[in-house]
C-alpha cells in the first residue's frame, strides 16, 4: 500500500527532525488526534517510525539519526542534562568527553571552568573547548568520521589507553530497561569502552528518548557508570537496575521544577 501525502509529509518531518509529536501533527495538518494516531500506527507498522509518548520517531535500529536530526532532537534537555553534569565535575580536573550531542552539551556547560584537561575523540567538542583559556584540550588520534566529526577506530583506542583520568564523560545511543548501554559504530563503542576502563569516575548523560530506541553494539552495562544524568528516567525496570548497582541518577526535570 503506498503512503498518503500526509503520511509521506509525516515521514520526511521526523527524519528531518528526528521526532514527531501528535500536537504538532494536529495543528500543522489541521485535523484531528485520531487521524494522526491512526498516520502514526500505520507507518509504525511499516516499521518506518517507531512510537514513543505523545508521538513518533524514525524507526532506527541498525542505523543511527543523522548528525543535524539528533542534534535538533530533545536540545532542551540536552543544555539541562549537560549543565546538571558540569555542575558535578571540579575545576582543576582532568576528563574524557566522548562522542555524542548531549556529551557536546556537558562541554558547553564547562566553558566557565578552570585548569581542565579535556582528551577527547570528538572534534566539536575541542572546538567548543578552545574557548575556555584555561583550559587544555588533546584531541585523539584515529579515523576521522565526516558525519559527526567523531575519531574513531584502534588508533583511538590506543590512544586513550595512554592515560588515567579522573572523570569521564560518556554518550549512548540506547538503553535498554535492563541496563545495557547501545550504540551504532563497533569502533566507536571500542574507544567508549576504553574511556570507561580509564577513568575513576564515570558518569553518563542521555534523555529519555535513549529509552525508546535500539541499537545493536553494546558497550557496557549501567553498573559500569557511577552517575547517571538524564531529563526524566521513564523506565520503572531500569530505575531497578541503577538502585540495585549504586548508580546515582540526576534528572534534571526534577531539578528544573525545583527552580
Amino acid at each position: 500500500m503506498l503512503l498518503s501525502f500526509r503520511q509521506q509529509e509525516i515521514t520526511e518531518i521526523a527524519r528531518r527532525n528526528g521526532r514527531v509529536t501528535v500536537d504538532e501533527l494536529v495543528a500543522q495538518f489541521d485535523v484531528t488526534p485520531q487521524t494522526i494516531r491512526k498516520d502514526l500506527n500505520e507507518l509504525c507498522e511499516r516499521k518506518i517510525l517507531t512510537r514513543v509518548h505523545g508521538g513518533a520517531v524514525i524507526a532506527s535500529g541498525v542505523t543511527n539519526l543523522g548528525y543535524e536530526q539528533r542534534q535538533i532532537l530533545a536540545a532542551e534537555e540536552k543544555g539541562l542534562i549537560g549543565q546538571m553534569c558540569a555542575e558535578q565535575i571540579p575545576n582543576s580536573t582532568s576528563l574524557f568527553i566522548n562522542l555524542g550531542t548531549t556529551t557536546e552539551a556537558v562541554a558547553r556547560a564547562l566553558l566557565h571552568h578552570r585548569d581542565l584537561l579535556v582528551i577527547t575523540n570528538n572534534l566539536n567538542v575541542a572546538n567548543t573547548l578552545i574557548n575556555n583559556p584555561t583550559c587544555e584540550v588533546i584531541i585523539a588520534g584515529g579515523v576521522l568520521r565526516r558525519a559527526d566529526r567523531g575519531i574513531i577506530g584502534e588508533a583511538t583506542v590506543g590512544f586513550v589507553n595512554q592515560f588515567k583520568v579522573d572523570y569521564a564523560v560518556i554518550g549512548a545511543s540506547a538503553l535498554d530497561a535492563d541496563g545495557s548501554l547501545l550504540d551504532f559504530d563497533y569502533r566507536e563503542v571500542r574507544v567508549a569502552q576504553a574511556i570507561l576502563d580509564n577513568a575513576r569516575h564515570r558518569y553518563l548523560v542521555a534523555d529519555k528518548s535513549k529509552l525508546e530506541r535500539s541499537a545493536p553494539v553494546r558497550i557496557g552495562h549501567i553498573s559500569q557508570v557511577s552517575d547517571f544524568f538524564t531529563d526524566r528516567l521513564t523506565s520503572p525496570e531500569l530505575a531497578q537496575v541503577c538502585e540495585q548497582n549504586n548508580v546515582i541518577v540526576h534528572e534534571a526535570q526534577a531539578v528544573r521544577s525545583m527552580t
